[in-house]
């Protein structure tokens, strides 16, 4: 598989009926570049401050610059990786090894120009799309092992994971790998980017074990304002994100980003909905759960659905995420910190499923490939899923062993307790009082200052 023919896959494997013609070379389109730089820009929105926001809201105060250090930390991290051979791996087709990896025809973007195309767009700016894709999907792990794990062995983590995980499977389902061969409905990675994320959030959770205090203290998210603010721009990223798939501005794309608002809308209604029922008040929180929940359950499904069946979508996963969140978690006790398998990782499923079900023509969809129905979609959808999970268990589980042996993954007891912001990077997130530097690294030269407790929402909340 060429270049051209890899480079339109996203498109290609949301409608594999419409003969979309890939020997000639289209010219550049002034209108699809600015759309997908556009989109590129949003979502780098999403990643910072958007994800990074997110979850520091829902840290306590002692670990909040923890957590937007690794996510920022990671971000570039993979940004580098991604430029020096990440991107290659995944598109470069000309290999022998084509099914499971691509070439090294583009390491450290060899050949690559101002002049190089993908479809209608310039090759650096589709580079640079899908290089945030890769970006934003591993520190989503960071919300499964916040407040405990090793700097260090973050970084390490997220480099392993990256090439062994992220890379083959993005190869496979987008850059011309088995799995894009088989034609699973799955428009803007449903399975590479959350699926993969929320299974590898349970493994890192049962291997680095709970947090200390877990289920005995209040760790309640110390700063709901900021979580808010973070879970709004990862709503607008969301659009961008999966409409920037299309890879051109037309009315594909908006039907796109369409169905991924109101994957996001019914998701936090329903999340609502249930909350309201069982609790007798709607929680800000809880709302914003459905809000990711429902994005992530329609972004394999955006490009093939109606809009009645995005919102339905994103409606009818919650519930199943509630449970996992409030029961499966609390009964086999993993501390997932963040929820991000029980959000990411069901919804994802999840989504997929429905994703076959709603693209149903009598369901306002818009139908399956020539020679299929809805039961025959079905049987690949959910076999590449359940090799989705294999693949994140597996090598989620080799890169902690890897960081393990290299660095250690926990932090010291005594670390955990004063909190990762001083004890890993010499900061706090807040002024404390009088002769504590807030936000600002401690000068090497001098002694740290006794820290006083940091007042947050909760004064359990440390």
């Amino acid at each position: 598989m060429n270049l051209k023919k890899a480079s339109l896959a996203l498109l290609v494997a949301a409608f594999p009926g419409l003969g979309i013609a890939q020997e000639a070379a289209p010219a550049l389109s002034a209108g699809d570049t600015a759309f997908v730089a556009t989109c590129s820009l949003i979502v780098m929105l999403m990643m910072l401050p958007g994800l990074g926001l997110f979850y520091a809201g829902m840290a306590r105060s002692k670990n909040v610059l923890s957590v937007l250090t690794q996510i920022l930390a990671s971000i570039s991290l993979i940004c580098v990786l991604w430029t020096a051979y990440g991107y290659s791996l995944t598109f470069d087709g000309e290999t022998s090894l084509n099914a499971v990896i691509g070439g090294t025809a583009k390491l450290f973007m060899a050949g690559v120009t101002q002049d190089s195309m993908v479809g209608t767009i310039p090759e650096y700016l589709y580079m640079l799309f899908m290089m945030l894709f890769a970006a934003i999907t591993p520190p989503i792990i960071v919300g499964a092992f916040a407040e405990r794990m090793k700097f260090a062995a973050v970084l390490i983590f997220m480099g392993i994971w990256l090439t062994i995980n992220y890379i083959p499977m993005a190869h496979m389902a987008w850059g011309g790998g088995w799995v894009f061969n088989v034609g699973v409905m799955d428009f803007a990675g449903g399975n590479v980017v959350h699926l993969n994320a929320g299974v590898a959030a349970l493994v890192c959770a049962l291997v680095l074990g709970p947090r200390r205090g877990y289920g005995t203290q209040m760790m309640a998210p110390h700063n709901m304002t900021m979580t808010y603010t973070g879970g709004a721009m990862l709503w607008v990223g969301w659009l961008a994100f999966c409409g920037g798939c299309a890879l051109a501005a037309n009315g594909f794309a908006t039907l796109i980003m369409l169905n991924t608002m109101l994957g996001g809308a019914g998701g936090a209604l329903g999340w609502m909905a249930i909350e309201w029922v069982h609790r007798k008040r709607p929680s800000t929180f809880g709302m914003l759960s459905g809000t990711i929940a429902g994005l992530v359950a329609v972004t394999p499904a955006c490009g093939f659905v109606g809009p009645a069946g995005a919102l339905a979508i994103g409606f009818l996963v919650t519930p199943l995420c509630v449970f996992f969140v409030e029961s499966v978690k609390r009964t086999f006790g993993y501390d997932d910190s963040f929820d991000v398998f029980g959000v990411h990782g069901v919804a994802a499923f999840v989504g997929g499923i429905l994703t076959v079900v709603f693209a149903a023509p009598g369901l306002g969809g818009l139908g399956y490939a020539e020679d299929r129905t809805m039961l025959s979609q079905m049987v690949p959808q959910i076999a590449i899923m359940g090799f989705s999970i294999l693949v994140s268990a597996v090598t989620t589980f080799i890169a902690l062993k890897i960081a393990d042996i290299l660095v250690g993954l926990r932090v010291e007891q005594e670390s955990e307790f004063e909190g990762l912001d001083t004890s890993e990077h010499g900061e706090v997130g807040y002024r404390l009082g009088e002769g504590v530097y807030g936000g600002a690294p401690l000068p090497l030269h001098e002694e740290q200052p006794a820290l006083k407790p940091a007042v947050s929402m909760s004064k359990q909340a440390q």
